[in-house]
């Protein structure tokens, strides 16, 4: 078994592609997985790698291509539908899980599997992307910094860059359900966009409101803190809206609506541009606060969330493929430090 081998599957979505494309620059030899044979062909002829064609509900199949490989980096959204089927086939295989999901579902239910995976000896790590290693590691940095930190406020904006058809299904199937905080370690639900407030980012001074994000889950896994908030840049007239959006959640949670803005997502590009991606960057804000009123801050500034999504995820499976992992359920922070962050290139932190 070669150790720079690992099963990239959805390897023909706009992210996976990226991946794909990366891979050979940290030294990974990726097999193209997915359902869709015409696309993995040609992706396979282009970069001279193996591929194999494998729906997740064939078991039989999917089971049998991870047995060949030590770690399965899993780029196939939305991850509602898909993770389940893929972790429990890592188990039965024995294989290290990774993914770039960023839903909070998604993170609670592998948290799940943590007794089996140090059972099977293997690594449960969602969330290997943009969502959630930039805001993962400015939770831990900053409780390093407040170790008596009691509540957590963690922001992130892009400037430039557009969604991936992968991202905006998610957002999509999504539509209408509000938000979630954590209150006293609990999950708790709130409006969607209950809470705004501007924060200087260094670059730009934007207005942010408060959003279900996954480090809603991950960084109370991380860092213990109790009482977390999660934001993400809008216009204040985006903000003034959403305020209403009561009053027709039970519309947008329709079939209709959530199939319609799908069809609309169909007709966009598949993300966006490499000219565009290059341009473009994301920013990372966190608070942390504890008891006495005492407060810390950091931002980032990073590469493009696409780009920084392929690197990262990268990154981790070669750490991985190298022997470097805790088994059970993980988080990315938890598992490679605060200053896991700072080995992607164009990544800078300012303490505040």
């Amino acid at each position: 078994m070669q150790t720079n081998t690992f099963l990239l599957y959805g390897a023909n979505g706009y992210t996976g592609r990226l991946i794909a494309g990366m891979a050979a620059g940290y030294g990974l030899q990726p097999i193209l997985a997915g359902r869709n044979e015409e696309a993995l062909r040609a992706m396979a002829d282009s970069l001279h790698l193996p591929y194999k064609v494998i729906d997740l509900s064939d078991t039989g199949s999917l089971q049998a291509a991870l047995r060949e490989v030590p770690v399965v980096l899993h780029a196939a959204g939305p991850f509602h539908h898909t993770a389940k089927k893929m972790i429990e086939a890592c188990l039965a295989t024995q294989t290290h899980y990774l993914d770039i999901t960023g839903e909070i579902t998604v993170f609670e239910q592998a948290k799940r599997y943590d007794a089996k995976a140090k059972e099977k000896g293997i690594m449960i790590m969602p969330g290997v992307g943009f969502d959630v290693v930039p805001t993962d590691c400015t939770a831990l940095y900053l409780k390093e910094k407040l170790p008596d930190a009691t509540h957590l406020k963690l922001a992130f904006a892009m400037l430039g860059g557009q969604l991936s058809h992968g991202t905006a299904t998610t957002m999509a199937e999504n539509l209408g359900e509000g938000g979630v905080v954590r209150e006293n370690g609990q999950i708790s639900k709130k409006p969607l966009g209950h809470k705004g407030f501007w924060v200087d980012f260094g670059v730009k001074k934007l207005f942010v409101m408060c959003i279900p994000w996954g480090d809603v889950s991950t960084a109370y896994t991380t860092t213990g803190i109790p009482n977390i908030e999660t934001y993400t840049g809008a216009s204040p007239k985006t903000y003034k809206l959403l305020k209403w959006q009561w009053l027709y959640n039970w519309f947008l949670r329709t079939s209709f609506a959530r199939n319609n803005a799908k069809k609309k997502i169909e007709h966009k590009p598949a993300g966006p541009s490499d000219e565009m991606r290059a341009k473009a960057m994301s920013l990372v804000w966190g608070e942390a606060t504890n008891a006495a009123g005492k407060k810390v801050a950091a931002r980032l500034k990073c590469p493009e969330g696409y780009t920084l999504t392929a690197i990262s995820s990268l990154l981790i499976t070669q750490k991985v493929l190298n022997g470097n992992f805790k088994t059970g359920y993980q988080t990315p922070a938890g598992t490679y430090g605060a200053n896991l962050v700072m080995e992607i290139p164009g990544v800078t932190r300012e303490d505040i």
